[in-house]
């Protein structure tokens, strides 16, 4: 095993329009799940997106011979341990938008940036400075403004929400990692198959046979979260984590416009207060983040 970080240089602007489209393509791959989760169980998309998605990457492995995308130079456990973590992130995003609209949840999710420096407390062992405990308490302070006036934000969707948020935030602490030694094509083909063979055990208890209809929306969910995978291990591996984090509020726009084109959906205005604040605290936390010491192999290694 070499785990020596890959010899690359940075590019600022290829990591950031990686960056544009993988949060383009996360918000189209939503869409689909969204459209098929009125007939299907989340586990089953899930297990269509991640079968569907694995489809590229065997074909390069054994057709193509790209055997160097199966070489893992880092830790086997951290690429496992990320590939599961998914595949159940994944699943738990997908039921908090089958439970509401496309905006209120997609500014629910940005909520994992307020749970990294909770993170950072718990499994790196940093200290977190007032400023930044200081944007956690506002941020949630917004989430509770979205969901307590009128009821319309369901509170079961606000939880499932918060909890692939704070998986989300796990996975980017390891994909940061990863991203010093692995190949975008490596992490992404261990996330498509194991996530494959996670959500493969509960289907036959779930699972319903998709309609002529339903066929190119489980393709689409596939290949738009392949390439919204690839994309974001790219922009991870060409920009600074700061950078690439804030294109992630790219994806309140295409939510927006795709809940109102598609489902006639349109923020109610406490909703709209909420989302400033959630969106103003996590400024604040990339602020902060930005001016300390990234996140290195070796503090990641003492803990996983």
């Amino acid at each position: 095993m070499n785990s020596e970080p890959l010899a690359h240089r940075e590019h600022i602007v290829r990591g950031m329009l990686a960056a544009l489209g993988a949060f383009f393509m996360f918000t189209v791959m939503n869409v689909f799940a969204k459209l098929l989760s009125e007939n299907h169980s989340v586990i089953e998309i899930a297990f269509y997106r991640n079968l569907i998605a694995s489809l590229p990457f065997l074909f390069m492995v054994f057709v193509l011979g790209r055997r160097e995308i199966l070489v893992i130079r880092s830790k086997p456990s951290l690429v496992g341990l990320r590939a599961v973590l998914g595949a159940v992130s994944l699943m738990t995003t997908f039921l908090a938008f089958s439970l509401m609209p496309m905006a209120e949840t997609t500014v629910l999710l940005f909520t994992a940036s307020l749970f990294l420096p909770v993170l950072g407390v718990f499994v790196l062992g940093e200290k977190v400075g007032p400023w930044r405990w200081s944007a956690v308490v506002i941020g949630f302070a917004g989430v509770a403004v979205m969901a307590s006036p009128t009821g319309n934000v369901y509170m079961l969707g606000v939880a499932v929400a918060l909890v692939a948020a704070l998986m989300h935030a796990t996975l980017q602490v390891v994909l940061r990692y990863l991203g010093r030694y692995e190949s975008p094509e490596t992490v992404t083909f261990y996330f498509m198959v194991i996530g494959t063979l996670v959500t493969a055990l509960p289907l036959p208890f779930v699972a319903v046979t998709p309609t002529l209809a339903e066929i190119p929306l489980l393709f689409g969910v596939g290949l738009s979260g392949a390439a919204a995978q690839w994309l974001l291990s790219t922009a991870f591996r060409n920009a600074p984590a700061a950078v690439v984090t804030v294109f992630n509020y790219s994806g309140i726009v295409w939510a927006t416009l795709f809940g109102w084109l598609i489902w006639n959906d349109w923020p109610l205005p406490h909703v709209l207060a909420g989302a400033a604040i959630v969106i103003a605290s996590n400024a604040l936390i990339i602020w902060r983040e930005s001016r300390r010491r990234p996140i290195t192999g070796a503090r990641v290694r003492a803990k996983f």
